[in-house]
């Protein structure tokens, strides 16, 4: 097939859009997750296709042989102006801070790109905020383009069907069943609508804290894997002068693309809580807590294994292993009791 007079390949099934971004053509999106079914609502996709009546969603549009596209032509150019021109008119605000979500500010990279700062487009609006009793999700759907990402990636990749669409036209509204909180319903608190939500009107509360104090050029990312569990999801960790303010799923991520569970994307405060432990701690003859040197400390616990075994036998220790630790201290662990005290009783907190 030919992409803008030049001729490239393509595999059975494939979209024009997906044959169009392998091979770097710039097609507009605001509907258009990867990891979803085509839905082909936003319209800005829509390219010329040689020998059709009208231009055609490339989203939703399967690759034959001998097809002709034009990507970018003058008068597709207008059409997905003037798209863009209604969809911001409908919005309470177009530039958010990028710690609402992970494309979060993909509505104000299109506006740039096409140079939309003022508008003739005025009349009804539709979405309205909703107040949610939830430490984790913002739902500010005076935001809302209807593009119904969060929609589909709660059912097609979590599978929790939580959020759904009700009415049409400028009445539609993203929902929960009976319209409800967020909490009372099959929500699962993953996260995955936010870092979904092209516009941000699905925000992350909990990164919001810091977007009064952190300037958007001061974020830093690093890549990691999640510490809860043995699945291995790569993350991104966003930092400001060494603290955590925030997580993003790793799109690319070969164990989770993109996917986390509601540990993965919100807890993460334990890491500079206060009352999180910076030395050892052996309790006294007093009954007290106090700070001691590591070597103290391990000699100590030593001895309790040993006076414990010695009292009640073997089977009187069972070791559970934290989440939290990495595989080498998991394995030490399960190493500790096998060996040591030859039990199989081991066990740990991530397994169910």
């Amino acid at each position: 097939m030919q992409i803008d007079d030049t001729e490239v390949t393509f595999s059975d099934g494939e979209t024009i859009l997906e044959v169009a971004q392998r091979h770097q053509k710039d097609i507009p999106t605001l509907c258009y997750d990867p990891r979803l079914e085509p839905f082909g609502g936003c319209r800005l996709c829509i390219v010329e296709l040689a020998g059709a009546r009208n231009p055609v969603a490339s989203c939703t549009t399967k690759a034959t042989s001998d097809m002709v596209i034009r990507t970018s032509t003058d008068s597709i150019e207008a059409y997905r102006r003037t798209l863009l021109e209604m969809v911001i008119s409908e919005n309470r605000e177009v530039d958010v801070h990028p710690l609402r979500g992970y494309v979060s500010n993909e509505l104000a990279s299109l506006r740039d790109k096409y140079e939309i700062y003022s508008s003739n487009i005025n009349g009804t609006t539709s979405g309205s905020s909703k107040a949610d009793d939830n430490p984790f999700i913002l739902r500010d759907y005076d935001l809302c383009i209807s593009c119904y990402r969060c929609v589909r990636v709660c059912a097609e990749q979590e599978g929790d069907h939580a959020i759904n669409v009700m009415h049409r036209g400028f009445h539609t509204q993203i929902t929960t069943e009976f319209d409800g909180l967020l909490k009372d319903s099959a929500c699962t608190f993953c996260g995955q609508c936010i870092q979904t939500c092209p516009t941000g009107a699905l925000a992350d509360k909990k990164a919001l804290r810091a977007a009064d104090t952190v300037p958007e050029t001061q974020i830093d990312k690093t890549r990691t894997i999640c510490p809860y569990c043995g699945v291995g999801c790569s993350v991104d960790i966003l930092t400001h002068d060494e603290k955590i303010i925030g997580i993003h799923p790793a799109m690319d991520g070969p164990a989770n693309q993109g996917a986390l569970c509601v540990k993965g994307q919100f807890a993460y405060d334990f890491v500079q809580h206060p009352d999180r432990l910076k030395a050892p701690l052996v309790r006294g003859d007093d009954g007290e807590l106090h700070e001691t040197s590591w070597d103290d400390a391990l000699d100590q616990a030593a001895a309790g294994f040993q006076n414990v075994d010695a009292k009640h036998g073997k089977y009187s220790v069972y070791g559970i292993a934290s989440g939290r630790a990495p595989s080498e201290a998991a394995y030490l662990m399960q190493k500790f009791i096998r060996a040591g005290f030859g039990t199989n009783y081991i066990d740990n907190c991530s397994r169910a």
